[in-house]
């Protein structure tokens, strides 16, 4: 469609307009009072709500770390071990776990969990070689053998 002036090329923005004042809205729907059906309300009070969204996920990261800490500190605990000794012994072994990992091994299977204890004792006792075993198998490799030991 050509425009040959200004005031059409104006009047014809309506559509484009209308989808994206129905797009806003329907991000509104569940706001109380006017900020669900009122344009300018509602523009305020989505974009408000977009930043709290974006905190609260960085806000969810956050906290769920603090629990799978919490949870692995709990757990070493009964093993007779602290946090930050476990996970730095399981760094210097070569086991490359992350703490959401760690915290699912100590509360759903335990024993996993215990030999990974062991493996960081050993570690921690005797010095990087002990904790492989008897050294059959290369620096750096993880393997059932090594935790049910």
């Amino acid at each position: 469609m050509v425009f040959l002036t200004f005031p059409c090329l104006i009047r014809n923005r309506g559509p484009d307009r209308f989808w994206k004042v129905q797009e806003l809205l329907k991000n509104a729907r569940h706001f109380r009072g006017r900020k669900n059906r009122c344009y300018s309300l509602a523009v305020r009070a989505v974009r408000r709500a977009f930043v709290y969204a974006t905190k609260s996920r960085q806000v969810k990261r956050r906290n769920m770390r603090t629990l799978w800490i919490s949870r692995i500190a709990a757990a070493t605990r009964e093993y007779g071990l602290k946090y930050p000794i476990l996970i730095d012994n399981l760094v210097k072994s070569s086991v490359q776990l992350n703490r959401k990992v760690l915290s699912d091994l100590a509360i759903n299977e335990p024993r996993t969990f215990q030999s990974l204890a062991k493996l960081a004792r050993a570690r921690q006792q005797e010095g990087f070689h002990a904790a492989l075993g008897n050294g059959s198998e290369p620096p750096g490799i993880l393997s059932r053998v090594v935790l049910l030991q």
